[in-house]
């Protein structure tokens, strides 16, 4: 590996090379705002760049920035461009049309560049590419807001169906979801910060549970409750964002520690404010005279069927919330049974919670390159959506319940079960990264991929 030996510098106009750099910028920014990883952001970038003439780009990303460099050799000045991102929110229609563009502009294995004159080898020119991007980034979304609001409810409802809950909780998750979703929209728009937005929410499905015992309190029997402590785990499960876990131990793999360091922060208080919240109504409902005990060691349904069904609907839930097309939204419900019934397999086999979710995540990362090959459908997405009811979320409301226990002996669980979420988090990075790697290699690896991962190996002995 040589180390701090001058490159070639692209013999391209300055002009040309400002447009180039400020169009991959652009794009990068767009596709780290709606969800991409690091590396993901990185190869794309590298593979726009390189389809116009400009090799020689430098792509540097941060958790809130992201700056593209060109060096222009000796005698010309080098170009830096960067950009802050403002705005994180998972948005698969606008990243599958993100995925398309680039794909025109730069090609893949089974799809040529899209190019301004057939007789040529150039591709479309940057401003018709700028263009497109434009159009792209501010087009409607493919379903009104209240959709959005109705996902969410369905992922609750898919929440409680895979712990075996009844129809009545399926009413009472799915109502307190969708408070959450208008709570959370209302205190955005007013300006309040993400950790009290999180606590507010933890508050409503917490005051679900706290009435319901209330009743209860009095000798009557809601028929299909059941454990009351899962209205509250299905709307803590709904807004831990498992996710970022997972984003962060993709980043980290990755070997992007900087990026993977912030998400991890993010997900420390996106998850201390749900503590917050919780504990608030809890204690307002003792004060009140109204005592509740959460139940932390709620378990997965013992019915095959019923659970993957779950899995099925969470996918569904999940893709809804993020304006997902209905034929990525049908793919990713498929693929989450074969990952949850690939999971239940693993765990039958005496596997730990862990290693199963790596095997099953690995599983659903190579079909879902496969299905994106074949039928264009966004790999990300539906590979994304497929794994959701394998997220660690469990886990970490058992951490929350322990810690508001206030005991030393607990503590130590609370301990246990973080390093349980970060242990699944990271089996299901690795399995996606290592089940698409596997995939890539059948199909064609992208050579803008190769070079994104190469850049952030860490050491090598050669």
């Amino acid at each position: 590996m040589p180390l701090a030996v001058p490159g070639h510098d692209d013999d391209v106009s300055q002009q040309h090379a400002r447009a180039v750099l400020d169009l991959a910028l652009r794009i990068g920014e767009a596709a780290l705002s709606t969800g991409a990883s690091a590396a993901e952001v990185v190869a794309t970038v590298l593979r726009v760049t390189s389809a116009y003439g400009v090799t020689s780009t430098s792509v540097d990303i941060t958790y809130t920035s992201i700056a593209v460099s060109m060096q222009r050799g000796l005698a010309e000045d080098p170009i830096s461009v960067m950009r802050v991102i403002k705005v994180r929110s998972m948005d698969f229609t606008r990243l599958e049309g993100l995925q398309g563009l680039v794909d025109d502009l730069c090609g893949s294995p089974d799809r040529p560049v899209a190019q301004a004159n057939p007789h040529t080898a150039e591709p479309i020119a940057v401003e018709e590419a700028r263009t497109r991007l434009s159009n792209l980034l501010t087009a409607p979304h493919p379903y009104r807001r209240w959709v959005v609001t109705a996902g969410l409810s369905t992922t609750a409802i898919g929440v409680v169906i895979l712990f075996g809950g009844g129809f009545t909780m399926w009413l009472i998750a799915g109502l307190s979801a969708a408070l959450v979703d208008r709570a959370q929209r209302v205190l955005y728009d007013i300006g309040i910060a993400s950790f009290f937005r999180q606590a507010a929410s933890a508050a409503i499905p917490t005051m679900f549970a706290v009435v319901l015992q209330y009743i209860e309190s009095f000798g009557v029997d809601i028929p299909g409750v059941g454990s009351i402590s899962l209205v509250v785990v299905s709307g803590i499960i709904v807004l831990l964002a498992g996710l970022s876990v997972m984003g962060a131990a993709q980043d980290a793999i990755d070997g992007y520690y900087v990026t993977a360091g912030a998400r991890g922060l993010e997900v420390f208080m996106m998850t201390l404010g749900i503590a917050v919240g919780v504990a608030i109504v809890l204690s307002l409902a003792a004060s009140a005279g109204v005592t509740m005990i959460i139940n932390p060691d709620i378990g997965n349904s013992t019915n095959a069927l019923t659970s993957t069904l779950g899995a099925m609907v969470v996918a569904m839930g999940f893709c809804m919330t993020h304006y997902t097309g209905l034929r990525a939204t049908m793919v990713a419900a498929g693929l989450a049974a074969v990952g949850w019934l690939t999971f239940a397999a693993a765990g039958a086999l005496a596997l730990d919670q862990a290693p199963a979710s790596a095997v099953a995540a690995a599983i659903v990362g190579a079909l879902a390159y496969t299905v994106h090959h074949r039928l264009r459908v966004p790999g990300v997405v539906i590979s994304t959506a497929a794994i959701v009811a394998l997220l660690p979320g469990l886990a970490v409301y058992r951490a929350i319940f322990m810690l508001m226990l206030d005991s030393s002996g607990l503590m130590n669980i609370a301990l246990v079960q973080m390093a349980t979420a970060l242990a699944v988090g990271l089996g299901l990075a690795a399995g996606l990264s290592i089940g698409g790697y596997a995939a890539r290699r059948r199909f064609g690896l992208d050579r803008a991929a190769v070079r994104a991962r190469r850049r952030s190996l860490g050491a090598y002995q050669d």
